[in-house]
C-alpha cells in the first residue's frame, strides 16, 4: 500500500483518545512510508493526522473543495495540496489516489465517504480495502448495524466481511497489508453479459 485515504472529523470530537489515534495513525502512516491522502484540513482530526504524519517525515496529500478551504482551514504545510471545485471531485480524487480507505471518528461527512467508497467495493469498482478504526468504541453501533443488515438479508456475508473494525492503527494496517478482496463480479461486467 502506497496511500491511505483517511477520513475524519474537522473537529476534534469529545474525547483526547480520537485525537490521540489521529496522531498515533499519522506517525504510523510515515513510519510505514504510506501517502496520507486526507481532506485537507488544519483543523480537528484532520489536523491532528495530517500534523503527525508531516511531523514523523511522512508524505500528505490533501484535497479541499473551495468552497471548504477557509472554513476547514486549508492546510499549507502539507507535501501536497489539491483545491478543487466540488466534494464529487474532491472524493473522487482522493479514491484515485489511494490504495485503501479508512474511518477515524468523525460526523455525518465521514460515515457518507466510507460508505460511498465501500459501496464501490461491493459493486466490484475497485479491491482496496475500506474499514473503522474502531476508537473508544466509536464504531461498535455502527458495525453491528451492518452485521443487522447482513441479518436481514439487505448486505450479504461476502460484502460485511469487506469491512475491516480494528481497534489500534497497528492491527488496522496489518490486516490492510494483508487484505485480499473477496472475488465479487462487477456490476458493468454483469450489464455487458446481458
Amino acid at each position: 500500500m502506497d496511500a491511505l485515504c483517511v477520513y475524519c472529523g474537522s473537529s476534534s470530537g469529545e474525547r483526547p483518545a480520537y485525537a490521540a489515534a489521529a496522531a498515533d495513525l499519522g506517525t504510523a502512516l510515515a513510519e510505514r512510508d504510506v501517502t496520507l491522502v486526507y481532506g485537507g484540513g488544519r483543523v480537528g482530526l484532520m489536523g491532528a493526522v495530517a500534523d503527525a504524519a508531516l511531523a514523523a517525515g511522512g508524505d500528505v496529500h490533501g484535497v479541499i473543495p473551495e468552497s471548504l478551504e477557509a472554513k476547514e482551514v486549508a492546510h499549507s504545510g502539507l507535501t501536497d495540496l489539491d483545491v478543487v471545485a466540488s466534494m464529487h471531485e474532491r472524493k473522487a480524487r482522493m479514491a484515485e489516489l489511494a490504495d485503501g480507505f479508512v474511518a477515524l471518528p468523525g460526523g455525518f461527512g465521514t460515515l457518507e465517504e466510507i460508505v460511498e467508497v465501500l459501496t464501490w467495493a461491493q459493486l466490484g469498482f475497485h479491491e482496496k480495502p475500506c474499514g473503522l478504526l474502531n476508537v473508544a468504541g466509536y464504531y461498535d453501533d455502527l458495525a453491528a448495524f451492518f452485521d443487522h443488515q447482513t441479518d436481514e438479508g439487505f448486505v450479504e456475508e461476502t460484502h460485511r466481511e469487506m469491512v475491516v473494525v480494528e481497534d489500534s492503527v497497528e492491527d488496522l494496517l496489518d490486516a490492510y497489508a494483508s487484505y485480499e478482496s473477496p472475488p465479487i463480479k462487477s456490476v458493468l461486467t454483469d450489464a455487458e453479459e446481458t
